[in-house]
């Protein structure tokens, strides 16, 4: 019986270190002068851009279909990387550039398309 109580402390004690370090976590995020949504955010953002930047890399003439949707999913990085202070995403920024330069010859092809 001693056990099953020493176990049940155990376990009390682990939940509340994982709550203390949640509310630690938000703490500093809005400490920080972001929402936990924009965190929250950026960090699906930042798997995309990995996936872009593959993307971008390997993929010299996309179709139209790939081109929309390369768009599409780039300016939801954009919008992302902008609610963040820059110093979450320095590391990044090499990629952030080849998906944004990427971006803009897309952009610059279907204009001249259009025309």
């Amino acid at each position: 019986m001693r056990n099953m109580s020493v176990l049940a402390l155990i376990i009390y004690i682990l939940i509340f270190i994982i709550f203390a370090l949640v509310v630690y976590a938000v703490m500093q995020i809005k400490l920080a002068g972001m929402r936990v949504k924009d965190f929250w955010s950026f960090i699906e953002a930042n798997q995309m851009l990995d996936k872009l930047y593959k993307f971008a890399k390997q993929y010299e003439n996309m179709s139209p279909q790939e081109q929309v949707i390369y768009l599409s999913e780039a300016e939801k990085i954009f919008k992302a990387f902008d609610k963040v202070p820059d110093a979450l995403w320095d590391e990044e920024y090499d990629k952030y550039k080849e998906v944004l330069s990427k971006y803009q010859d897309i952009r610059m092809m279907r204009w001249s398309e259009n025309k």
